[in-house]
Order: C-alpha cells, then sequence, then structure tokens
C-alpha cells in the first residue's frame, strides 16, 4: 500500500501549491476518452443488423423507428448497466482495499457479493418480487453479514493476506452453495438466476438504472468526502487517532459506502466477478506514476472510471469474438473473472506476507495416540462406513430393506427391485471411492504444503480437472470414462503445473501457492461456466452436475479409473510417509536427513493432483472433503502420515456416502448433489478452523 507524502519543497516554490492538478487531471482525461470511446463501440454491438451508419441516421434524422427501439430498448440499457455496474465495482473494491490496507481485498475475495446474491436468491426463491430499490437494501443485508463474517474470522484481514482471502473464499463457497440448493428446490421461482449469478448486463429498459443511480452517486460521493480521512489512515491506527480522526466512524462510514456500491452492482447485474479486484488495483498502478492520484479524493472516483473501463471492455470483447449474440448467453462475469483472476494471480506472486508470517499454524492432535487407540479408532471408523454404505444401498426415492439385498445377492430379486439396485450401487461406490480418493489428495497436499487449510479444490486442481472433464462431455458426449478421466487429470495437472510454476520464487512458498491456488481455480470455474453455457445455455442440469458434485447416473465402468487411481497411487503416496512427516516440519529438516526435498514435494503433489482428477472424473467438483477429512483424521490419531492417511481416507468415503445419501433421500424424489451437502457441513468447520488457527498463529 503506497503511503501519502508531500513532495519535497524547493527554494522559491512556497507561493506554488504543494499539488500539481494538471497530471492527475490529464489521467482522468484520458481514461474518461478511453470509457466515451468503448462506449461508441460498445452502442454498436448486437444481436441485430442495426451497425454504426444506422445510428449515426438517427442524428440526420434518416433512421427508422425500428433503429431507435432497438438503441433504447437494448443497447443503452446495456451500455449504461455496463457503466453504472462498473463505477459502483470499482470504487467499493477501491474502499475496501483501503479499510482492509490490503491489495487482495475487494468484494468477490471478502464474499461481500457473495453475500448479496445469496439474500436476492432467498427472496426470489419464495417468489417475492421487490422494486429495485428494495432489492438494493436485501442485497446490503447480505453483503453486510458475509464482509463481517470475513473480516471477524481473518482478524481483520489487514495482518495476513492468506487468511483474508481464505476466508472469503470459504463464506462465498457457502454462499454460492446455498444459492444452488435454492436453485434445485426452488425451480420455478429461480429459473433465470443460474446465468443472472454470474453476472449478466442483459436489461430490457432505462427502469433499474434511474433507481439505481442515485444511490450509486450518493456512495461515491460520501466516499469522496471521507477520502481525506482515510489519507490518514494509511498513517496508522494510532497516528490517525492522534491526529483527531475517528478510526472506527472512518472504517464504518467507508465500509457502508462500499457496500451499498457493491449491494447496487449486484442488484442490477447480479454477481459480475473480480471487477472490483481489477478495477483499484489498475487505478493504483497508475497512481504509483502519477502521485497526485494517490489521495482517496481522486482514487476513488478514478477507481470507479477503471471499473467501468474494464466491465466495458470485457463485454465488448466477448461479442467481438463471439459475435453479438453471445452477450445475451455468456455472462459477462465470466470474462471479468478470468481477467480479475489474472490480477489476482499477479498480486499473489508479490504477496508481502508469503512465508510463515501469513500462513495459519499446521494444528496436530491426538499426539500421543497408542496404536491399540489406532486399531480402535480404524475399527469403529470402519464399521460407520460399512454402515454408512447399508444406509446408502437402502435409502434413496424408493426405500429398500436388507432382505431385498439379500436376494440380489443371490439373484433373487424382481425385475422392479433388480433395476433400483442396479442404479443405486454404483452411485453408493462411487461416493466412497471419491471421497477416499479426495481425502487422501488432501493429506498429501496439507502435508507437503504445510497449511493446514491447503486443499485440491483450494489449489486449483479440482477446478483444472473439472475443464478437462467438461470440455471433453462437451464435445465427445460418448467418450468413455477412461478417455474422461484423462482429460480429467491432463487437466488437474496443467492447472497444478501454473500454480506449482507461478509460485515458485527461488523455492516453493506455501502461502504463495495457496493464494495463486484460489487465483487459478476461480479460472479455471469461469472455464466451466463458460463451456457449459455456451454448448448448451438451457442444460441447467448438466452445469449442477459437474459444478456441485453428484453420483447421479454413474455406472459401475466409470467406477474403475477411481479405483485404479487408488490402487496405485496409495501405496505410493504410503511409502512415502517419512518424507511427508519429515515435509511437515520445515524446509532444512528434510534435507539435513538426506532427502530430496523439490523432487519429494513435487512427486507427492502430483500423486495428490491424480487422485483428484479420477475423483473428479466421477463425481464433479466436490469441496471441502480434502480439507475436512485430515484435519478430523489428524484430530484423532495424530499427525503421522502412516495414521493420517487411512483414518482420512476412511473419514472421507463417509463423509461423501453420507452426503450422498442425504441427498437422494431427504428431499426425494427430487435430489441434492453431494458436492453441496458436502459444502455446507464443510464450511462451518472451515470457518471454525479459521478462527481457531488465528489465535494459533498468534
Amino acid at each position: 500500500m503506497s503511503t501519502l507524502q508531500a513532495p519535497p519543497a524547493r527554494p522559491g516554490a512556497a507561493a506554488r501549491p504543494r499539488t500539481r492538478f494538471l497530471p492527475a487531471a490529464s489521467a482522468f482525461a484520458l481514461a474518461v476518452a478511453l470509457l466515451v470511446a468503448l462506449a461508441a463501440f460498445h452502442v454498436t454491438q448486437g444481436s441485430s443488423s442495426i451497425g454504426a451508419g444506422d445510428l449515426l441516421g438517427l442524428l440526420t434524422g434518416r433512421a427508422d423507428e425500428t433503429t431507435l427501439h432497438v438503441l433504447t430498448d437494448s443497447r443503452l440499457p446495456r451500455l449504461g448497466a455496463a457503466a453504472l455496474v462498473g463505477i459502483a465495482l470499482g470504487a467499493s473494491g477501491a474502499l475496501l482495499q483501503s479499510i482492509a490496507r490490503n491489495p487482495l481485498a475487494s468484494p468477490d475475495t471478502l464474499a461481500v457479493t457473495g453475500g448479496a446474491y445469496l439474500a436476492v436468491a432467498v427472496v426470489a426463491a419464495f417468489g417475492i418480487s421487490l422494486p429495485v430499490l428494495s432489492g438494493v437494501g436485501v442485497a446490503f443485508v447480505g453483503a453486510a453479514a458475509t464482509a463481517a463474517l470475513v473480516l471477524a474470522v481473518s482478524a481483520g484481514g489487514g495482518a495476513s493476506t492468506t487468511r483474508l482471502i481464505l476466508a472469503g473464499s470459504a463464506v462465498t463457497l457457502a454462499a454460492n452453495a446455498l444459492v444452488t440448493l435454492l436453485l434445485l428446490l426452488f425451480q420455478e421461482n429461480t429459473i433465470s438466476l443460474f446465468a443472472w449469478g454470474s453476472g449478466s448486463l442483459s436489461l430490457t429498459g432505462l427502469g433499474p438504472l434511474t433507481q439505481t443511480g442515485p444511490i450509486v452517486l450518493a456512495a461515491l460521493v460520501a466516499a469522496v468526502a471521507v477520502g481525506p480521512r482515510l489519507d490518514v489512515l494509511r498513517l496508522g491506527d494510532d497516528a490517525a487517532a492522534s491526529l483527531g480522526i475517528g478510526v472506527r466512524r472512518t472504517r464504518l462510514a467507508a465500509v457502508v459506502c462500499s457496500l451499498l456500491l457493491a449491494a447496487s452492482a449486484v442488484s442490477v447485474a447480479g454477481p459480475i466477478g473480480f471487477v472490483g479486484l481489477a478495477a483499484p488495483v489498475i487505478a493504483r498502478l497508475i497512481a504509483n506514476r502519477v502521485p497526485d492520484l494517490l489521495p482517496h479524493r481522486l482514487l476513488v472516483p478514478f477507481s470507479a472510471i477503471c471499473g467501468a473501463i474494464v466491465l466495458m471492455g470485457a463485454d465488448i470483447a466477448v461479442r467481438a469474438v463471439l459475435g453479438g449474440s453471445a452477450g445475451y448467453i455468456i455472462p459477462v462475469g465470466v470474462t471479468t473473472t478470468v481477467l480479475g483472476a489474472g490480477v489476482m494471480v499477479w498480486l499473489a506472486r508479490r504477496a508481502t506476507d508469503a512465508g510463515t508470517a501469513g500462513r495459519p499454524a499446521m494444528l496436530h492432535g491426538a499426539a500421543g495416540r497408542t496404536r491399540a487407540g489406532f486399531a480402535l479408532i480404524t475399527v469403529v471408523l470402519s464399521a460407520l462406513l460399512a454402515a454408512a454404505l447399508l444406509a446408502g444401498m437402502l435409502s434413496g426415492d424408493t426405500m429398500l430393506l436388507g432382505g431385498d439385498l439379500w436376494n440380489w445377492l443371490g439373484g433373487n430379486t424382481g425385475r422392479a427391485y433388480t433395476w433400483i439396485i442396479d442404479q443405486r450401487y454404483p452411485r453408493v461406490a462411487a461416493a466412497i471411492l471419491a471421497g477416499a480418493a479426495l481425502a487422501a489428495a488432501g493429506t498429501v497436499i496439507q502435508g507437503v504444503c504445510r497449511n493446514p487449510l491447503a486443499e485440491p479444490g483450494i489449489l486449483g486442481v479440482t477446478g483444472g480437472a473439472g475443464v478437462g472433464a467438461v470440455a471433453l462431455i462437451t464435445w465427445a458426449p460418448g467418450a468413455g470414462p477412461w478417455t474422461i478421466t484423462a482429460c480429467a487429470a491432463a487437466g488437474a495437472v496443467a492447472a497444478f503445473a501454473v500454480v506449482y510454476g507461478l509460485a515458485w520464487r527461488g523455492g516453493l512458498d506455501t502461502a504463495r501457492i495457496v493464494l495463486i491456488g484460489i487465483g487459478v481455480s476461480a479460472i479455471a470455474l469461469a472455464a466451466v461456466t463458460l463451456l457449459i453455457i455456451y454448448s448448451d445455455p438451457w442444460n441447467t442440469p448438466k452445469a449442477m452436475t459437474w459444478l456441485s458434485g453428484s453420483t447421479y447416473g454413474r455406472t459401475a465402468e466409470r467406477l474403475l479409473p477411481v479405483a485404479v487411481a487408488l490402487v496405485v497411487l496409495v501405496p505410493f503416496i504410503a511409502s512415502h510417509r517419512r518424507e511427508i512427516d519429515l515435509l511437515t516440519l520445515d524446509d532444512d529438516t528434510p534435507r539435513t536427513l538426506g532427502v530430496r526435498l523439490e523432487p519429494s514435494r513435487l512427486s507427492l503433489l502430483t500423486a495428490g493432483v491424480l487422485l483428484t482428477a479420477a475423483a473428479v472424473a466421477v463425481v464433479g467438483v466436490v469441496s471441502f472433503v480434502g480439507l475436512v477429512a485430515p484435519h478430523l483424521a489428524r484430530a484423532l490419531v495424530g499427525s503421522r502420515a502412516s495414521r493420517a492417511l487411512p483414518a482420512a481416507m476412511l473419514l472421507g468415503a463417509l463423509l461423501v456416502s453420507v452426503a450422498d445419501t442425504l441427498g437422494r433421500t431427504v428431499i426425494a424424489p427430487a435430489q441434492i448433489p453431494a458436492g453441496l451437502v458436502c459444502s455446507l457441513i464443510g464450511t462451518p468447520y472451515f470457518v471454525w478452523l479459521l478462527w481457531r488457527t488465528r489465535r494459533a498463529s498468534a
């Protein structure tokens, strides 16, 4: 974060003003000129054949009424939405970065947009139709609730970039899981929320803009007014208080302005990702070259203009590459997510809290557990898994009895029950195998990265595997399970290679790899959404299957790749259990004891990546299993890999199996994807873990 400093005094310059406004005015003029040029080009794009010549005809009176209607009913509302939402998100992000003193803070990384989206979805699910102004209020409440939770869990965010982003990612994931659950349970009332949930600029008139515009303007004016006090806060809370600044009041005013801006943006266009991160970063980079822009009274409006440029440019790019009609099919938020997550990755490589300072402490439990205790816990977990398997086979839209299973094993069931069990057992087996694979991968990744909050989903591996699998299924629907697994593995390895390569700077920093992994994961999930929406925009169940994690429609043949991966890779990981234990300590101890640090780390992480890819190819994107299972295992049997690995695999299989059974049973015949249930279970645990490790880190 740059600090505001007065330029050095020069002889004979006492009468000159300290700040020269010409460079700042020039920067504003260039930004506005670029925005006007983009707006002029933006208004010529659309699904109709009306072009620039037809629009120019309106000025000379040669255009017909059709051109006028297209301009006023479609193109101007879309242009206005891009400008208004970009301005709101850019200013909101600038305020949040100043409040948190963190360049990675934004409405997305602090779960502000996720909370606003959840609040709007809750209202829509119950069939409540609200005017735009009331919608802003609902979104504001949701944004305030999630932002408060993230800032509280991350201890304000200023001390650790890693903790702040992890807390925001977890809360956002939980909010999205709840939204997806609402989409499934209330399909008639929420039919249009899936595409809108990625950000849509398609408006049918200027009404929403005329109603939210004054709110955005008022919040901007208030933010500019509080700007001088934010400048003083750059000196630190104690210094600001000594200068007579009310620190809490200033922060509260800035937070309210930021949340109001973000809520207004969500109520108009949905949660458009990462504009609130990219725009302030661009503005600050320019301000570093034009220091007169650093005061908040100029930085906030300049960030707002940059936000409008980013969003408008992204919308232009999509329609220029894919055609004018693509803007109505592909949410613009997908494009901005790719751009903004790329900025996040770039910032993560420069993170100043990389290393142990920003990394949560590695928690160890049950260090003194005896062999008899370990054996007893293993037997209990195995019995629970067997019970979960039996419950999964008996439960569903049609409840079965134990005798039905016994008869099926003997080939004595009727045609109806045989069909039911033949459809059910691959689903139960898929949940168990995928859960075991994800837990094993999480155990390896947490140990090697020495970060208790790392897991395959956070490191981008799950998202990369999803891109590979969905791409193949989209372009070759008849592909076999081995081909799907191979493509998922290729995507996972590619994502992991990108994360690993970008995180390497004279060594692998465990905090940096997590931050970069979150950015790459966001890009991967945006790519999955783009593939699904562009190839089959109305096939929402397909999107839910992969983005929410589901065992629906699985066959025995589909299970072979993950079974083979477990048989091959788990013994390999177990044979390197000593290296995992040493890598958990630090980098120096393994080298002292003769361990080849980087080859061992890379081979173990690759094994975790391949296990994740095999699981994703079977059940889609399932989060938090690789986080929760290893933690519970260490709490039960200790941190030694020889004990934690089998316990984690049993717990992971148990968790996904129970989640799948609950999803198939609670609202039968409708179903809740297992990944959603895992997210709803895992998020509270993750938040509690962040809260607990906050004290351990201190």
